[in-house]
This record gives structure tokens, sequence and C-alpha cells, in this order.
């Protein structure tokens, strides 16, 4: 079988104008989002620049659509994946994703030849489908820590912002890998890392290119990635890094009998080494419902960042590199080529044989779903730096959206990333509209929330110790469940206003596998909880985020 026999939404001969002809592309989660004809209206296939709108202490913020995307996709430009470009452009097509990320992991193959080849496959698929948003970025090994993805818009510098940076601030090429406390070298590699973050910040500053971001991924793979080292990175420029992987790629790792008896989601298989950072738990390198540990301890590391009064987004996507049960394997090297030498691989080959991988197709069951005011690639990334976020896994909502209003206001209130300035004891309402989903998933169930929860935190304001990975007055404060509703509906939680600032995020699942929560069932009753090793089925255990919304207490 030949590339051009894959079925039409993997068919790399079917123009992607095609699969929206079909129905599979964004158009029916925009038309469910509500504004398919209103806000996209307002800008071009590309979409005018949305400027930040500055939103310190709001009231009013727009009305947004919600667009699917995936910031973690590797293809044959990554010397450990196998996928051709078009592979995955029209597998994320098929799977409603409006946005994606091609994230390919550093070396010097791909400096020197890759970047350049991908981005004139980028250029030309943009051209032939617009609506298509597709962005170029890299995995860049952070000096001592673990991968960040990087990525900009689209412009006449994206590829060489992202070449430049790579030669110059890439742990792996400059052999600034030594993390360990006590080490030599660790001082040295952390205060890299926090130069290239400010490095990317001044090319935004300059003009050099419109808009770059940063996210780190997999965080507590390896343990390597201290608290120290994740508010250093935020703090040298937050408005470039905006946030971490809620939940990491390779949910299919643990499907019964698929990889071994000791496979975990996400491929969290690892134990501590002299690289890890010493003062996270044993447990702090599982997964719980397919999420990172530093986002699914209610009370733990992202709460502890979040209750400095910053907002530090999460996110979730594919890291694909092999999808479970694809038949395809890497196609065989010419004589005297290597990725070294061409900066990409063989194209692959179809066996009809399941090969080995840990993968979903980008879309298939992580999405990350981003607010916007109008469709384009600014309006994505503005999206994520304000923090308009909300995740889930296995499609089990269809939207979500997330308002904070002073009680009896008409207006809109502030959503998912915003901030809400009030007096003590005034009264809030939190108003949650789910809409549940409406078909089956890519697995054929059609998936049913049991639970909201909502998380309320202090605001405390900088710690002292930067190592801290605890934010004790961080807690689940109500739990409502709405098994058995369907369509759309709307929760409103009455908020009253202490002394304190505070925050307020939600989180849901189908209530599948639960249990108390990693901190007691004081702070979390019914959490997410690990599964056993290689019995880890990613449908039957499913959960959505949100990022939060800060109250900010004045007078």
């Amino acid at each position: 079988m030949t590339e051009q026999q894959l079925p039409a939404w993997a068919d790399p001969s079917v123009p992607p104008a095609v699969l929206d002809a079909q129905g599979v592309s964004r158009r029916g989660l925009l038309r469910r989002a509500g504004l398919f004809g209103a806000a996209f209206a307002l800008g071009g296939a590309a979409g005018p620049a949305v400027a930040a709108t500055g939103r310190g202490h709001g009231g009013e913020d727009p009305r947004l659509a919600y667009l699917v995307g995936d910031h973690h996709v590797h293809s044959v430009y990554s010397h450990d994946a196998k996928y051709t470009f078009s592979q995955q452009a029209r597998a994320a097509a098929r799977y409603g994703l409006d946005w994606m990320v091609f994230n390919e992991h550093s070396n010097f193959g791909h400096a020197s030849y890759g970047a350049a080849l991908e981005h004139k496959e980028i250029l030309r698929a943009r051209a032939a489908n617009p609506r298509q948003l597709i962005f170029q970025g890299l995995e860049w090994y952070i000096p001592a820590a673990e991968h960040c993805t990087v990525f900009a818009a689209p412009g006449p510098h994206e590829v060489d912002l992202l070449t430049r940076f790579e030669l110059a601030y890439d742990g792996k090429l400059l052999g600034y890998t030594e993390g360990a406390a006590g080490a030599a070298d660790t001082a040295r590699n952390e205060a890299h890392a926090v130069k290239a973050v400010e490095w990317l910040a001044e090319q935004r500053r300059s003009g050099y290119v419109d808009d770059v971001l940063v996210l780190a991924n997999h965080p507590l793979r390896l343990g390597i990635d201290s608290p120290h080292e994740m508010r250093a990175w935020r703090d040298a420029a937050p408005e470039i890094m905006i946030g971490m992987e809620g939940a990491p790629g390779a949910q299919g790792a643990a499907i019964p009998g698929w990889r071994g008896a000791t496979s975990v989601r996400g491929e969290y298989e690892n134990k501590p080494s002299a690289q890890s950072w010493a003062g996270y738990p044993a447990d702090a390198y599982l997964t719980y419902g397919g999420f990172d540990w530093a986002t699914a301890t209610v009370g733990g590391l992202w709460d502890s960042m979040l209750a400095e009064g910053r907002l530090f987004s999460v996110t979730t996507n594919s890291d694909n590199h092999r999808t479970v049960f694809d038949t395809w394997k890497n196609g065989d090297w010419p004589a005297g080529q290597n990725f070294d030498n061409t900066g990409r691989l063989p194209d692959p080959v179809n066996t009809d044989t399941p090969q080995a991988g840990s993968d979903f197709w980008p879309g298939q069951f992580s999405r990350t779903h981003v607010g916007v005011t109008r469709y384009g690639y600014r309006a994505v990334m503005t999206g994520l730096r304000e923090g308009r976020v909300w995740l889930d896994h296995g499609h089990l909502l269809d939207g979500l959206e997330v308002r904070l209003r002073r009680e009896h206001s008409g207006g809109r209130g502030v959503t998912l990333g915003g901030r809400l300035r009030v007096r003590k004891g005034e009264k809030l309402t939190l108003e949650i509209t789910v809409t549940t989903a409406s078909r089956p998933n890519p697995q054929g169930i059609l998936p049913q929330l049991a639970h909201v929860d909502v998380i309320r935190g202090a605001v405390r304001g900088a710690v002292s110790d930067r190592d801290t990975w605890r934010a004790p007055d961080t807690k689940v404060v109500r739990t409502t469940d709405v098994s058995g509703r369907r369509g759309t509906y709307t929760l409103r939680v009455p908020v009253t206003v202490g002394d304190e600032s505070c925050y307020l995020r939600l989180r849901g699942s189908d209530g599948n596998r639960n249990g108390t929560g990693y901190l007691g069932a004081s702070v979390d009753p019914h959490g997410p909880i690990p599964h056993e090793p290689g019995n880890g089925d990613p449908w039957a255990d499913t959960w959505f985020y949100s990022n939060p919304i800060f109250v900010d207490v004045v007078g």
C-alpha cells in the first residue's frame, strides 16, 4: 500500500478543502460555539492582528469562540518520529483541529536542513488551505531541564528565529544538559535557559517576529523541571513563557495488552535519577487520570504557582510520534544519507502489521480549546497568552463557557484567565455553561460528564521559597453531580468574597475512576488517581480542566 492509498482523511493527495466539504473540519465545532458567522466574519482567513486587551481588572470580557488545537506534533522532520507532514495535517483535519504546531526536535540535522525544508511544506499548506492554522515550532531541550514547545507567528523571520534560537540556546546542542543539584555546570545551564526566554521576548519587542510563545512539555516525566526553574522561566518573560502541559501526550501508552505490564499513560515510566529535583515525591512521576501530577494534584505545583496571583496556563496535546495500532514503519535510508545530513527521515512504509506506538493522532484524544474573538494565527496566540483555555480528553465535552460576574450584574463578566477586582464581602456568581458531547468520540463512545468540581485557592503573592510545590489553602469547594444531564445547561455557583484575593478553576470527569486526591480527602475527596501499570485504558478515564479566573480583593 502506498501513501496515496490511505483513507481520504489521511491521503496527502486529497486537498484540505475537500475535507471541509466532507464535514470533518472545524466547522461543526465553530457552529456549536455560536460564533462561526459572527466573530470570524470580522477578519480574513489569516486573521488580522488581535491586540492585547490589557485585561488587568475587567468585568466585561468579549464574547468568544473556542478553536481546538495541539501544540506538540512531530513529523519526519523529527529524528524519532515517522509520519509525513501531510499525514499529520490531514489527521488533524479529520479530528476537527483548527490549529496545530509542528514541534520538531532540535538537533544539528534539523537546524542545518530540516527546519527550512519543513517551512517550505508549511508555506504550501497555508496557501492551499488558509482555514487550517499551521504553526512551525521547535521542541527545545531546555538547558538543565526537560523540553519546551517554542513557536512563532507566521512571518518572514519565523524559521530564522527558530533556527537561531536552536543553535544558540538548545541544551542538547550546546552540551548544557547537566542539572543535578550541586553539579559544577548546573548554575550556568539554568541561567542560560533564562537568557533563552529573555532573548525570545526581545525578538518580539523589537518586531523581528510578531509573536512567540513557550510552553513546558511533560514537566514531571523525568522530574528534572524543578519548581524554581519553572518560576525562573515564567518570571523572565511571562508574556512568552505562558504555561505547561497539564497532560502529556502518549496517552495510549498503557492500553491493556499493548506495550507491557509496566506501561503508564503519557510514558511516565521513569524513576528519579541524579538529574531529578530531590524535592519531588516518588508519586510525582506518575499520571493521574492521564494528567501530570503537577496539574492533577489539588494544592500541588500548579496551584502553588497560581497562588502567587500570576497566570500560568495548562494545555494538553498528542505529542504524536507513533500512533497506537498504526501499521506504518520508518522507511529505509538511501545509501549515504542519514538525519544529520538531510534533516528529514525517509517517508514511512505500510506493513499491514501493527507497529509499536503510544500516541494518538492530533485531536483524536487530547484537545486544547482556546477562546478567540476572530479567526487567525495571532488570535490563537493571544487567546493562549491571556489564558482563555480549557482542555479535555476523549472529546468529553462539546463546549465549555465560564464567566464570573458580580451578583445581579447584566454584563458578560470575566472568563478564563481573567481578573475581577472586587471589594470584601461582595457576592459573585460563577456561571458554568456546559455543552455535553453530542456524538460518539473516535473510539465510538458517547462521552458522559458525571461531575463538575470548583477548586478555589487563596492568593498570597510571591513565595519566599522558590522551590515550594504546595498551596495549602487550595481545595475543592464544590462538586456538582451532572450525571444524566444532556445538551447545554448552566450551573450557577455563588461565590462570597472574603478578606483575601483568590482564584477559581474547574475540573470534571466521566466519573469512571476517582478517589481521594494526593493531598487528602479534605483537599480533594474525588480526584484523579493513577491506574495500575499496564492497565490504563484512556477512553475509560477522561477529564476536563480549565484555566483559573482570579478575584482581586481591594479595600
